[in-house]
């Protein structure tokens, strides 16, 4: 169990839209809406987060350890100051974390375009790896870039946006080998990697660009609570990204991943936006001693609107995905996947609603990378019951899926009916929208 540090505050227990004031002494009284939201700490029984001892963010911060910053600068300092106590950081405005641009990063002579005259397949060939000075320039480039975009997230701490408008543009948030987060009504734009790499022998040899950098990455974590967020590509959709050597030159990597033993993760009520690859749980096949037992994660009440694939995607870890509203777009309904079942995953998805274009498949819904279990239960696909994993079997039998996870959710407040989830998400999701 990890310490906690307790002070005489109030704080306010969020369980749906009531929030339930407790005293020193645990007991509580329903109160009106519209509390501090610095104090708020996640509900009994609301997903993974809410278990063995809760998520309470920086709830319990005195005085010193509040914050409100306006740059880039000011928040980076805000998270360092005052080590491991509870610390509040409220966000004012959207702060920009390239502020300068791609051009600040840039050193050693790297030029875009003779790295892609260097490494043309038509001349460099796709048997070996990039090198040279080209690539050494753009990897001291990159340094540059990951030093200044990403900001390390300390224990016993609460991010919020302050008003309707306020969040992160291109930054990486590292909730990294802590404890105890919350991150609450942020709008944050997914960080651009300004300087992705050419692989020629990615993609059975035929080369793909590779690119860095999560929006939120947990990682190694306990007890996070991700709520009423906005996560998007915002400026920079890949529908404009260019392409070079025949492949779309990538500059995003994944919105919200979750890895590397992480747990007790509840991710509520957010808007997911115009992005390729959502959310990993799990990242490697390789790592069972780090999360086997571990990434138990709840998503609920989440909006997916333009997301092609990862929602989530999961190795290993006992998943609850419930009331989640999922819209795929005319151009996304020929190769996305919403519910990615990997090694030893243990999905339990039910009561979501997905929302397809005419023609789009609805066993694509589902892609199996290995032969585990899920259930799947009492989902709607436009507005009707149905069974994923039957027709995902009856559309694609190579990817043949077993019902049945194995275990039933207990955590979980109130489970919408799906026909209403659509309505329901629209009107309290994401950023902005937070009671």
């Amino acid at each position: 169990m990890r310490p906690r540090i307790w002070h005489a505050h109030v704080m306010t227990s969020v369980v749906g839209c009531t929030a339930l004031v407790l005293g020193v002494a645990g007991t509580g009284v329903a109160q009106a809406q519209g509390r501090d939201l610095g104090r708020q700490v996640l509900g009994a029984g609301d997903g993974w987060a809410s278990a063995e001892g809760g998520t309470t963010g920086g709830s319990a911060a005195d005085a010193e350890h509040i914050y409100t910053v306006t740059t880039w600068a000011e928040f980076k300092a805000a998270l360092a100051a005052g080590g491991n106590a509870p610390k509040i950081i409220k966000v004012k405005g959207m702060i920009d974390a390239v502020s300068e641009g791609c051009e600040a990063f840039v050193t050693g002579g790297y030029d875009l375009q003779q790295y892609l005259k260097d490494y043309d397949p038509a001349t460099y060939g796709n048997d070996q790896v990039a090198k040279g000075p080209q690539e050494d320039a753009r990897v001291a480039s990159m340094a540059n870039q990951d030093s200044a975009i990403k900001a390390n997230i300390p224990s016993n701490t609460t991010i919020v946006g302050v008003g309707k408008n306020s969040g992160i543009l291109g930054g990486s948030l590292q909730i990294k080998g802590v404890s105890n987060v919350i991150m609450r009504n942020l709008t944050i734009e997914a960080p651009l990697d300004c300087f992705p790499k050419w692989d020629p022998t990615d993609d059975n040899n035929t080369g793909n660009w590779n690119s860095e950098y999560d929006a939120v990455v947990v990682f190694g974590t306990d007890h996070v609570w991700l709520d009423h967020n906005t996560f998007t590509d915002g400026r920079y959709p890949d529908s404009e990204r260019p392409v070079y050597f025949g492949k779309v030159f990538q500059q995003h990597d994944g919105l919200t991943d979750i890895v590397r033993g992480s747990n007790y993760v509840t991710v509520s009520w957010n808007r997911f936006q115009d992005h390729d690859k959502n959310m990993l749980i799990g990242n490697s096949d390789g790592t069972a001693a780090l999360d086997a037992g571990k990434l138990k994660v709840t998503m609920h009440h989440n909006r997916f609107d333009g997301i092609l694939q990862r929602s989530p995607r999961v190795r290993f870890g006992q998943v609850d995905v419930y009331n989640n509203h999922y819209v795929v777009t005319e151009e996304q309904k020929d190769d996305y996947y919403i519910f990615g079942v990997g090694l030893s995953s243990q999905l339990h998805a039910s009561d979501n609603a997905i929302t397809l274009p005419a023609g789009a498949s609805v066993g694509k819904a589902l892609k199996r990378w290995n032969d585990s279990p899920l259930t799947a239960e009492n989902n709607h696909v436009n507005g009707r019951l149905t069974d994923l994993i039957a027709v995902h079997n009856a559309e694609i039998p190579s990817e043949f899926l077993r019902s049945g996870a194995g275990w039933t959710p207990t955590l979980r407040t109130k489970v919408d009916s799906p026909r209403a989830v659509p309505g329901i998400v629209a009107n309290r999701a994401g950023a902005g929208k937070v009671c």
